[in-house]
């Protein structure tokens, strides 16, 4: 009994024993990690991968296909990463890049393409690999300026984006043990696990800092975390931004009022013999072309005969192109890459032979789901107006709920990619306006002005105020216990013939910032908010307090002599 005892006894000890070297084990083990930092290795998330794509450091999640010259990104990427207007149309399976001084589009699985209308020959073509569009590394970085760096060994690529900048750096052990080989870790913490052992002096990027900590990317690939005091900091690598070099026009006008007028032709060309001097006006946009059917076809009404008066007074002329205010040619004309290419050229064309200084684009009437196309058309439209020294311009509408003509509009994208949005400031009553009212009261414009500005984000220098030369008769006229009411649209000199015509006395109407008429004919009450000197100032002050960059009147016809004189003043 006391021999069994004794056996339990010694067999505690040993166990205590063993437990307290285990523990003693533990607590070296412990200090030693703290002390020296945790020994064990740990493999990157990507290896397994061929070429894996990392952008700061971090993997993006997807992998080029082939290599050097021959490389393609994934277009998901591109686009996420670097521009999400990069466009793939599946029908015609087209690539289409663009920025405000390139287009480049290229068809799958064919090395040529087109880039601003000349020959583009890529060493790799477009693919579809498993589902996914990918598109050759080479057209990327022509348009877009991008830095690639594949590692021969690893196959991971780095790729940097045009204006990007990161410090460079090599690593070294500041003790003086040169063949010491420190710590790349995945975490910032001695605790955590190497990803890889780095020899001395080898090179690194330095994408960012955590506390005394740097995370760093060596060349194959591998990213983590080195002590700071164990990189030494070197240059700063830049990645050169894509030159955006200004036209000859576009130089022109930087800092210019543009004062603006659009020229209505209808059946009849009109005759600048028979104008008015028009002091002031530096732009005349005619509205001689017009998108009449389906495939595209641009309909002319150019004439070199007005041009040429135009320049002989020192006037540029941006010719109008509009989309015939048809809903229906719009969604056709301008859902495939090809079409919107056929107007593009026509557009070109016309504009050489016609001596034009810019182009205007004025499409109304468009459904909701085509606003995109009508953006996409601007952007293929800019690089090919820039390559042949045009100025370019849409007219866009104030702000509202209409869907065919406003939501279509994505005035911050078109913003972006004009040289000018021309806002059509009128309106604010329109023809079959249920109720009388200003074309556009003063209130009204500045408002609806302010909202591109700021809603859209649109550089002031970039808008153009539209102002109404025009105003509206209206008829308020009983019928069956209701008041009618109709408008006829006139003038400003057939405005003034009715105010003396009538012996009428203007009111000024403060809250509208407009001069007032009302009378009766015939037993109908007629109103009328004039157009006239006063209104014309208060606009021009309104669009030099905002620091427009100019105005645009419609139309020539509307005006009298003296509207000329009160417009001229946003030029000085």
């Amino acid at each position: 009994m006391a021999r069994n005892h004794s056996r339990r006894r010694r067999k505690r000890s040993r166990f205590k024993g063993a437990a307290s070297l285990l523990l003693i084990a533990a607590i070296i083990c412990a200090i030693t990690v703290v002390w020296y930092g945790n020994p064990l290795h740990e493999k990157p998330d990507w290896q397994g991968s061929v070429r894996p794509i990392f952008m700061k450091g971090k993997l993006t999640g997807y992998e080029a296909q082939s290599s050097g010259k021959n490389m393609l990104m994934p277009l998901k990427l591109i686009q996420g990463q670097i521009d999400p207007t990069i466009r793939y149309e599946d029908d015609s399976q087209t690539v289409i890049m663009t920025t405000r001084q390139s287009l480049l589009h290229m068809n799958v699985s064919k090395t040529q393409g087109e880039l601003n209308g000349k020959t583009y020959t890529s060493s790799a073509a477009p693919q579809i690999i498993s589902g996914e569009v990918y598109v050759p590394i080479e057209a990327v970085r022509e348009v877009y300026g991008i830095s690639i760096h594949e590692d021969p060994v690893t196959g991971a690529v780095i790729l940097m984006k045009a204006g990007e900048k990161v410090r460079l750096g090599s690593v070294e052990k500041k003790d003086g043990q040169q063949d010491a080989r420190i710590a790349l870790r995945k975490e910032a913490s001695s605790l955590s696990f190497i990803l890889a052992d780095v020899s001395q002096q080898t090179k690194v990027r330095i994408w960012s800092q955590q506390g005394d900590w740097y995370f760093v990317q060596l060349d194959n690939g591998y990213a983590g975390y080195i002590k700071s005091d164990c990189i030494s900091e070197g240059e700063e690598l830049v990645i050169p931004s894509v030159k955006d070099d200004l036209s000859i026009s576009e130089k022109h006008w930087q800092g210019k009022p543009v004062n603006l007028a659009w020229e209505a032709v209808y059946n009849r060309r009109p005759d600048p013999s028979k104008f008015d001097p028009m002091p002031g006006v530096n732009v005349v946009s005619p509205t001689w072309f017009s998108v009449v059917d389906h495939e595209g076809t641009v309909e002319s009404k150019a004439d070199p005969a007005y041009v040429s008066w135009a320049h002989r007074k020192g006037i540029e002329v941006w010719g109008l192109l509009s989309n015939s205010f048809n809903p229906e040619i719009t969604t056709e004309a301008l859902s495939t890459f090809e079409r919107r290419k056929s107007i593009v050229d026509q557009m070109i064309s016309l504009a050489q032979e016609n001596d034009l200084d810019g182009i205007n684009i004025d499409f109304e009437n468009v459904h909701t789901k085509d606003g995109p196309n009508v953006t996409q058309f601007l952007r293929e439209l800019k690089p090919m107006a820039r390559e042949h020294d045009l100025i370019l311009s849409i007219d866009v509408t104030p702000k509202s709920q209409s869907e065919m003509w406003s939501a279509f509009l994505d005035r911050k994208s078109l913003g972006a990619i004009t040289d000018y949005l021309m806002v059509m400031a009128y309106d604010e009553h329109w023809a079959a306006s249920p109720k009388a009212g200003s074309v556009a009261s003063l209130p009204w414009t500045e408002t609806s002005i302010k909202r591109i500005l700021q809603e859209d984000e649109v550089p002031p220098q970039k808008v153009i105020l539209g102002i109404p030369l025009y105003t509206r008769v209206w008829s308020e006229t009983p019928k069956e216990g209701k008041i009618k009411v109709t408008s006829k649209s006139i003038g400003m000199e057939s405005a003034a013939e009715i105010v003396a015509q009538f012996k009428l006395k203007p009111k000024f109407k403060a809250s509208e910032g407009q001069n007032y008429v009302e009378y009766t004919e015939d037993g109908v009450v007629k109103k009328i908010w004039l157009e006239d000197q006063i209104s014309l100032k208060a606009r021009v002050e309104l669009a030099q307090s905002l620091n427009l960059g100019g105005i645009g009147v419609w139309s020539r016809s509307f005006a009298d002599k003296n509207a000329w004189i009160t417009l001229k003043e946003i030029i000085k």
